[in-house]
C-alpha cells in the first residue's frame, strides 16, 4: 500500500519514553500463562486525544477531541478533529510536538457538518491526505498538505442523517477507496471517479428488519484480499472474503462478558491478531481496547475511566519495539 503512516522508529520511541505522564489508564496481559507478556503503547482518538505508553501512563495529550488520525514517520500527528471552536465543520490538522508545546498546521477546514476520517498516503512532498466530509453532500476528498484537492467524489450513501453517513474511509494499494456507510449497512469500494465497484452487505443474515445494528465503522483490506470490518451497535467484528462472505467473526458470545460495546476502531497487527476499541463501553472495569488472536483468545486489554475514550486508535509499539510496516487500521 502507498499509506506511509508507518510505525515510527527512533523519533516516536524516544517521544514515548521521554515524556512524563499521568497514570489514567491501565493495560494488562489477561493470560498469565502466555509465554511472553504483551504490552502496547498507542495513540487514541476520541473525547481525549492522547498517547498512552506501555506502562499505561498518558505521555502526551492534544487540546481537542478527534475522530481519526495517524502518527507520521517524522513523529508529527495528523488528526481529523471534532467539530467545534475554530472548526465548526471539523478539520484535518497536522500537529508538531516539542515537549509540551504543540504547533498546528491546518490541512483542511471542513465545509459541512463533520470530517470523519483522515489517511496519509504517499511520501515526502507527494504526501496527500484522504478524508471524508459528512453533511448534505457526503464526499471523499484527497488533498495535499496545502489543501489543494486532487480527488473528489460524492459518496453513495444516505444523507438524511449526516452523523451516520460514513466513517473510516481508506485508499487501497490499487488506487481505489473503501468507505463504510453505517445506516446503509454497507462497505463500498469506489474508483477515483466515485463509481461503486463492489458492495459488502454488513447486515446480519436473517435480520430482515435490521434490528441488529451491524453498522460498519472500519474497513481494512488485507493482503489476502479479505476485508476486516467492525460493526458498531451490532457488537461484532467480522472478516469478509473477496466475495463478501463472512469467514471469521467475534461477538460477545466468544468473550468473558459484554466486552464489545460499540466496537468502532480496529487494527490488524502484523502477527494476525486484531485490536478492537469498545468506544461505547460504559463500565470502567471492562476493557476499552482488547487484542484477540485468530482463535479468539484475548491476549491484551486496556482499561480507563474516560467516557468514549477510543473512537479509533493506532498501536505504536509492542513490547518496546515499534510496529513494522503500514498500520492496517
Amino acid at each position: 500500500m502507498h499509506n506511509t503512516a508507518r510505525r515510527t522508529t527512533s523519533i516516536l520511541f524516544a517521544a514515548i519514553t521521554i515524556f512524563a505522564g499521568v497514570s489514567l489508564d491501565r493495560s494488562t496481559n489477561v493470560h498469565a500463562d502466555e509465554p511472553a507478556k504483551v504490552t502496547h503503547s498507542f495513540i487514541a482518538f476520541g473525547n481525549n486525544t492522547r498517547i498512552v505508553g506501555e506502562d499505561g501512563k498518558v505521555v502526551w495529550k492534544f487540546t481537542r477531541g478527534s475522530r481519526d488520525g495517524y502518527v507520521l514517520p517524522d513523529g508529527k500527528i495528523v488528526l481529523a478533529v471534532n467539530r467545534g471552536g475554530p472548526y465548526p465543520g471539523g478539520a484535518v490538522v497536522e500537529v508538531t510536538r516539542d515537549g509540551d508545546k504543540q504547533t498546528e498546521h491546518l490541512i483542511w477546514k471542513g465545509t459541512q457538518r463533520e470530517v470523519n476520517s483522515v489517511q496519509p498516503v504517499g511520501t515526502g512532498d507527494d504526501m496527500r491526505y484522504v478524508l471524508t466530509e459528512a453533511g448534505p453532500n457526503p464526499r471523499l476528498l484527497e488533498v495535499d498538505r496545502n489543501g489543494k484537492v486532487h480527488v473528489e467524489f460524492k459518496l453513495a450513501c444516505q444523507n438524511k442523517n449526516a452523523h451516520m453517513e460514513t466513517r473510516m474511509a481508506r485508499k487501497l494499494a490499487d488506487g481505489t477507496y473503501l468507505a463504510p456507510h453505517l445506516l446503509d449497512f454497507a462497505v463500498k469500494q469506489y474508483d477515483k471517479t466515485g463509481k461503486v465497484l463492489k458492495t459488502f452487505d454488513t447486515a446480519v443474515e436473517g435480520d430482515k428488519a435490521r434490528k441488529i445494528h451491524s453498522w460498519p465503522f472500519t474497513a481494512i483490506r488485507l493482503a489476502d484480499g479479505s476485508t476486516h470490518v467492525n460493526l458498531t451497535h451490532g457488537n461484532r467484528s467480522v472478516r469478509f472474503d473477496a466475495d463478501g462472505k463472512i469467514i471469521w467473526q467475534v461477538t460477545n458470545k466468544d468473550l468473558p462478558g459484554p466486552w464489545l460495546a460499540d466496537p468502532c476502531g480496529a487494527q490488524v497487527l502484523p502477527n494476525g491478531n486484531v485490536v478492537i476499541a469498545s468506544y461505547g463501553q460504559p463500565n470502567a472495569k471492562l476493557p476499552k481496547l482488547l487484542e484477540i488472536t485468530p482463535d479468539k483468545k484475548v491476549v491484551w486489554t486496556h482499561y480507563d475511566k474516560i467516557a468514549h475514550s477510543a473512537h479509533h486508535f493506532q498501536i505504536l509499539t509492542t513490547n518496546g519495539k515499534p510496529l513494522e510496516g503500514t498500520p492496517q487500521k
